[in-house]
């Protein structure tokens, strides 16, 4: 497949819905494909952070359509599906953190799984859309406790709520496919999901995220509290999974694929754990950050997790074009110019093109 900046006219004009697109990785993915020449519409309840990178980055204005509900709201979702008659849909929406998900797990399966039903719900009725590319995360594996990466058929299990009601996301999908039609067996739309995670990357305000955590140390010359210090992360510029979604869906509208579950995570060697993912931010940054980690008890959490995409990368021609350096600085001179005052949607808007760049370069 040719690379999506090479080839502008596979977004261009196309309709495209991006549930979930006032989050962090919402609000990058309009800015993207508004870049690329899609006309986008949102579906969301609320702006989940203030201050947030959808408000800074004015990704408002960007959008053809701007729907505000909860996405278990089946009436009000479908009605979206029909006003705006998309060709994609990126479903998003979700309860995205782990420590939340076990303050409130009713919450985080509501919106988990039932959300992602009423989106396929919407998206098989639907007489426009060809594809549904449905985010999950890399949270969705059963933690085995392995030095290797997780492929795409090992055992699906979540030990606290939000990594299991991802993994259920998962179940839904693949019930959908078989059970609709939705594996390409039918004359329309087709589901497949993404699995990515530890993404990062300038507009992430959320709670208990080792970035925002680390920017507001920062900011507030405050110690950094770590929890898992020795934990070690997939980590990845919040742009380079987005792009790997733009070629699954590329690919699943073309129908050069209908096949289900694809990773896109980083190469093995920026596996990191989060203590010098930490050391080499600030160093990046220029800070000096004092880090505290903490005697209190905390919730359980994966060791070790890291997820392989030779798939996608053999299948779709997706392959990382941030280092683990670069991620960093682009990480950093987001937040130092959010923090100087500058105009955030300019610095957003540059960063993309660096990245789309990028990617031209390697493939």
């Amino acid at each position: 497949m040719e690379n999506v900046v090479k080839r502008p006219s596979a977004w261009a004009g196309r309709r495209v819905l991006v549930t979930g697109h006032t989050g962090f990785k919402g609000s990058w993915l309009c800015l993207l494909l508004h870049r690329l020449g899609a006309h986008v519409a949102g579906y969301s309840d609320r702006i989940p952070t203030q201050p947030s990178h959808f408000d800074l980055a004015g990704v408002g204005q960007y959008l053809t359509d701007d729907f505000r509900n909860d996405i278990r709201d089946s009436e009000s979702l479908s009605a979206a599906f029909d006003r705006f008659a998309p060709d994609v849909v990126f479903h998003m929406a979700a309860q995205p953190l782990v420590r939340a998900g076990l303050l409130a797990p009713i919450e985080t399966y509501g919106v988990n799984v039932m959300g992602t039903v009423n989106c396929l719900e919407a998206a098989r009725h639907s007489a426009t859309v060809r594809a549904a590319i449905i985010i999950t995360s890399d949270k969705v594996y059963a933690d085995q406790n392995w030095a290797f990466g997780y492929r795409e058929n090992d055992p699906l299990g979540g030990a606290d709520p939000y990594s299991g009601s991802k993994a259920c996301a998962e179940f839904v999908v693949s019930t959908y496919r078989q059970a609709y039609g939705l594996d390409g067996s039918g004359k329309g739309c087709v589901a497949v999901s993404a699995r990515a995670g530890n993404v990062v990357g300038g507009g992430d305000f959320s709670q208990d995220r080792l970035v925002p955590d680390l920017v507001r140390a920062i900011e507030s010359e405050a110690p950094l509290v770590l929890r898992y210090p020795f934990a070690t992360r997939p980590w990845q510029h919040v742009l380079e999974p987005l792009l790997g979604y733009l070629r699954l869906a590329e690919a699943v509208m073309d129908r050069r694929t209908t096949e289900n579950a694809w990773n896109f995570g980083p190469p093995a060697a920026q596996t990191v754990s989060v203590g010098e993912f930490v050391s080499r931010l600030a160093d990046c940054w220029g800070a000096r950050l004092p880090v505290q980690i903490t005697d209190v008890v905390q919730p359980k959490e994966t060791n070790t997790l890291q997820v392989d995409s030779t798939k996608a990368a053999v299948r779709l021609g997706w392959h990382p074009a941030i280092t683990f350096d670069r991620t960093l600085e682009l990480t950093a001179e987001w937040y130092k110019a959010y923090l100087r005052g500058d105009d955030m949607a300019e610095v957003s808007r540059r960063q993309i093109e660096d990245i789309l760049a990028a990617q031209a370069t390697i493939l």
